[in-house]
């Protein structure tokens, strides 16, 4: 009775709504065609789309570091930051790039991140440790992927982790990681001996591509393989002890169905899209509750192609979200949530089908970690403000001292004409008024940039690379300003484009031409009813 009520006390009081909202996809060195290690996020929900590149340094000893909840909302009107507690801070940190969930740091270590909350059973309000801000302690202080795994699970072990279940995609140039952490259930408390989180980390294949969509996937674990498995200690037993594995029962112990048995279309169909999309000759079912972890690509997968799946809708499919009356007439693929009192009788949940690229994204990423490059120059992060479908991907690389002003700056409570969010969410939002004209308009500008970037990217590298051997400080210099003048000429560019586009969709025509409306429409919604004798 005691935990019965104890349990229910914790989840009502201490924890709402959750964000669920992320795809990020993972990429083995040898699934890719140069060798690079890759991951991807889609940031989407109202998240800080601002980057801050934080300098390492040396600390004494007795330094502290501050530890803060709502990290990734900073900025974001209503929602604020506070502050928890103080811990030791390392002799060494490492420069890294903040913004909504940290993603990259000097030594090339990028990261992708997924909300999956979690069974009740396991969340706990009194850890210190968000996602966030873990990925803000594992880039200061990790040279690789592996090491900022148990740096952060560590941490989360003894300061306790206090958020919903989250999943890492963590790359460093030779490995490709799954990092998933839950909370250590009701009854831990600051100062417990027993660890403060659940968590589980399995490396994928080298020849293996990986999607995570908001909901756990490590399944069974083999825990003396180390060079594939790392957990928590507890990542067994705290299942037995919460009644969510009963070890009796001959069925064998899976991550995902201890911790996060969900199973719905919301997950489900990303998870099928983007593997159907890199092995369509497995031929997934859409309509499975499971798939394999990772698999082998067909084919070995570029940056380029990644940026492509971001912008998915399901095009060419039977969830195509641009086809039907849903989509209005003009192929609108956007769905805006739907609130339960107005859903039709018997649908229970959000009826739309979730695409890749959201309307609602915040920024999105497409980082690559190549080892065989010196990590200032091997790790490059194709960065794109707001919706991944009306975005442009712009290089940073991990060397990088400086971003644009308008990529660090700007408010989200006013239209800020110095933010570079405002830009890409400006033009993403105009493209709804006729979406089918306007966005072949904005993906061939993006197209211009992205196709000279990619094409550069050699030619830019291998000039990094000859100054590098006799001046590193030259070659970051040379990156920080071949990225910032690019992102410069973007976000002009996109201004200019709005512009454009209020002219090219005024009042209904397209370049100053009726335009109307498609037959099959037309027909759909009873054209001339209302006018006939």
């Amino acid at each position: 009775m005691r935990r019965a009520l104890l349990i229910l006390l914790v989840f009502v009081f201490t924890f709402g709504a959750m964000a669920m909202a992320c795809t990020s996809i993972l990429v083995g060195k040898a699934a890719s065609v140069d060798g690079s290690t890759m991951t991807t996020h889609t940031c989407d929900g109202s998240y800080d789309a601002r980057i801050q590149i934080i300098p390492g340094g040396v600390h004494a000893e007795g330094e502290t570091v501050s530890i803060y909840k709502g990290l990734c909302q900073a900025g974001i009107p209503g929602r604020t930051v506070s502050y928890v507690g103080e811990i030791p801070q390392a002799p060494v940190t490492y420069t890294y790039f903040h913004i909504g969930y940290p993603f990259m740091n000097e030594n090339q270590i990028i990261m992708g991140e997924t909300t999956w909350s979690g069974k009740r059973e396991i969340r706990n309000a009194q850890g210190w440790m968000t996602i966030e801000q873990l990925q803000v302690l594992g880039l200061q202080r990790a040279k690789t992927a592996r090491e900022a795994i148990q740096i952060m699970g560590e941490l989360a072990e003894k300061y306790g982790y206090g958020d919903g279940g989250e999943g890492l995609t963590i790359i460093d140039g030779e490995e490709a990681w799954l990092f998933e952490i839950g909370g250590p259930g009701p009854f831990w408390s600051p100062g417990s001996e027993e660890p403060g989180a659940v968590w589980v980390a399995q490396r994928i294949p080298d020849d293996h591509v990986l999607v995570h969509a908001n909901r756990s996937r490590i399944g069974e674990i083999d825990l003396e393989n180390t060079d594939y498995f790392m957990a928590s200690p507890n990542v067994i037993s705290l299942a037995v002890e919460l009644n969510l594995w009963d070890p009796n029962s001959g069925e064998p112990f899976k991550f995902y169905a201890a911790y996060c048995d969900k199973t719905p279309f919301y997950n489900t169909r990303r998870e099928w899209r983007v593997l159907d999309l890199l092995a369509p000759s497995l031929e997934l079912d859409p309509w499975a509750e499971r798939y394999p972890l990772s698999v082998k690509p067909d084919h070995l997968v570029s940056a380029e192609e990644l940026m492509m799946i971001k912008r998915d809708h399901y095009e060419g499919t039977e969830f195509d979200l641009t086809q039907g009356l849903a989509a209005g007439p003009f192929g609108n693929p956007n769905r805006y949530a739907t609130s339960s009192n107005q859903r039709p009788e018997g649908v229970n949940y959000d009826g739309w089908e979730r695409a890749i690229s959201m309307f609602r994204c915040s920024y999105v990423i497409v980082g690559q970690a190549r080892s065989w490059l010196p990590a200032a120059i091997g790790g490059v992060l194709w960065f794109g403000e707001d919706a991944p479908h009306s975005t442009v991907y712009i290089p940073f690389y991990a060397g990088n001292t400086s971003v644009p002003t308008s990529f660090s700056q700007g408010a989200r409570d006013y239209f800020d004409r110095t933010s570079a969010w405002w830009a890409f969410n400006h033009v993403s939002n105009l493209a709804d008024l006729r979406y089918d004209v306007a966005i072949k308009i904005i993906q061939a500008e993006a197209s211009k940039f992205e196709k000279e970037f990619l094409a550069n990217q050699p030619s830019i590298e291998k000039a990094a690379l000859v100054l590098y051997e006799d001046n590193p400080a030259l070659a970051i210099d040379f990156l920080t300003n071949y990225s910032n003048n690019a992102a410069n000429r973007v976000v002009d560019r996109w201004w200019k484009l709005a512009d454009e586009l209020i002219y090219t969709l005024n009042d209904g025509y397209v370049n100053g031409s009726t335009a109307g409306y498609p037959t099959w429409w037309l027909e759909a919604v009873g054209y001339g009813d209302t006018t006939r004798r």
